[in-house]
């Protein structure tokens, strides 16, 4: 516990020392002098006093006149200081919104780069969401959706619209949420070689990734060329499980299997037919 709370503070800002001397104070109930604090804390003694200067000056502690002239510490209360640390970060973000907003800014090339891990691939999906005031698109597995349902309410609470098509049951229902029922999963997974995850805000920016296991890889782009690729390829999955709603998937199955050209582009088997000269066979 004490450890997250000393990332969670630098995390705003306070450096580890000053975090673990603040940790200390407060854990104290009582003033410190910079002795007790270097003893309780573990901040080294030759910079407990410049650490202990440093949270005076941003307000998180206060120096307190014993009878003999010595000084000790106080803390600020802790939610006194969060109180202080939000509207301080509030205010700052504020500014920042302001000065970016007049800030002459050159033409941007269209970004393409690539997000490896799960942690990462998740958080950039969930800034794409973060980001989405009109519209989302979404193609995911449970897996996935765990990670990013409560990003995916606060977008539909703010009222964007949520498309999404979903591999597998008990995926609680967001916006306009389709199963997908035509291939179960297991199918789908072995045929595309991966849970394949793709999210995109407001036709501005996707993440496409795939994920066998716990091994997640993708990319993120605002490339228009590669975002279009990505809501079309979420609509036509739609489009397609909304036919096999209406026909149901035996009648599915059997359009299918009387169309060869059908067949290939629904499962992903087979391969064009070549006339006399290797050329791909017209229909």
């Amino acid at each position: 516990m004490n450890d997250q709370i000393v990332e969670d503070l630098r995390g705003l800002g306070i450096s580890g020392y000053e975090a673990k001397a603040y940790l200390a104070l407060v854990k104290a109930g009582e003033p410190l002098n910079g002795y007790g604090i270097a003893k309780r804390s573990g901040v080294p003694r030759s910079t407990v006093y410049e650490t202990l200067g440093k949270l005076v000056a941003r307000g998180a502690a206060f120096e307190v006149q014993d009878g003999d002239e010595a000084t000790s510490y106080l803390p600020l209360p802790p939610r006194s200081l969060l109180a202080r640390l939000e509207r301080g970060f509030g205010a700052s973000l504020e500014r920042l919104e302001a000065a970016f907003d007049e800030l002459p800014v050159g033409t941007v090339s269209q970004l393409l780069h690539r997000v490896e891990g799960r942690h990462h691939v998740v958080a950039r999906a969930r800034d794409v969401i973060e980001a989405a005031s009109q519209e989302l698109y979404l193609s995911a597995w449970p897996e996935e959706i765990a990670s990013l349902a409560d990003a995916l309410d606060r977008a539909h609470r703010r009222g964007a619209d949520l498309t999404s098509i979903v591999f597998g049951d008990d995926v609680p229902a967001i916006g306009l949420s389709f199963v997908h029922r035509f291939s179960d999963p297991e199918t789908v997974r072995d045929r595309v070689g991966c849970r394949l995850l793709a999210v995109v805000a407001d036709r501005r920016e996707v993440v496409i990734a795939g994920a066998v296991g716990d091994d997640v890889w993708g990319l993120y782009s605002d490339d228009p060329a590669i975002v279009l690729i990505a809501v079309e390829y979420v609509r036509h999955d739609i489009a397609l499980q909304v036919l096999v709603d209406r026909f149901g998937v035996e009648g599915a199955m059997d359009l299918l299997q009387d169309d060869p050209i059908l067949d290939r582009l629904a499962t992903g088997r087979g391969a064009p037919g070549l006339d006399e000269h290797g050329r791909v066979r017209r229909a």
